[in-house]
């Protein structure tokens, strides 16, 4: 059975990025692509990226940022007022 995860949130647009990652560090490992729940990570070729709309969609776990052997992530939590609320859960 699927979870439909937009029930139990309420989300407050985010005005700034608060999740990056610097390829110049990234080793590949694939880590935060397995971790993510919400599949938010991709990998094409040598690079490994957010889908554009990650904001939209992502839950702020930071568990991509805790995995990342090579401190490629860069994670911040969304602005105060902003983000995802949880509201039941």
């Amino acid at each position: 059975m699927k979870i439909d995860h937009k029930k139990l949130q309420t989300r407050i647009p985010v005005t700034s990025d608060f999740i990056k990652i610097d390829n110049t560090k990234c080793t590949l490992c694939d880590r935060c692509l397995i971790i993510c729940v919400m599949n938010l990570w991709k990998k094409r070729g040598d690079t490994v990226y957010l889908v554009d709309d990650y904001a939209s969609h992502c839950l702020e776990c930071g568990a991509c940022y805790q995995v990342c052997e090579s401190d490629a992530i860069d994670f911040r939590f969304p602005d105060g007022g902003t983000g995802i609320i949880i509201e039941q859960g």
